[in-house]
């Protein structure tokens, strides 16, 4: 492993289609304005329902990354 400092967030990620995609979403989207990812963590699984249908899938992570000091 390596040595350094990491920061943890917590993000919810979202999709129409599954869990997995909820939380590549979250990834990605995170991945735009973060550097250095390194390990997400699902903390939990979700879903929105309208009219007795599953129309969402979310997941809440915790994502990790290594802290830079300038």
């Amino acid at each position: 492993m390596s040595v350094g400092t990491y920061k943890i967030i917590e993000l919810v990620g979202t999709s129409d289609v599954s869990w997995d995609e909820a939380a590549k979403n979250a990834v990605n989207t995170a991945s735009k304005s973060l550097r250095d990812l390194r390990i997400a963590e699902v903390k939990e699984l979700d879903l929105k329902i309208e009219g007795g249908k599953v129309v969402a899938y979310r997941v809440r992570l915790n994502l990790s990354f290594k802290y830079e000091t300038t």
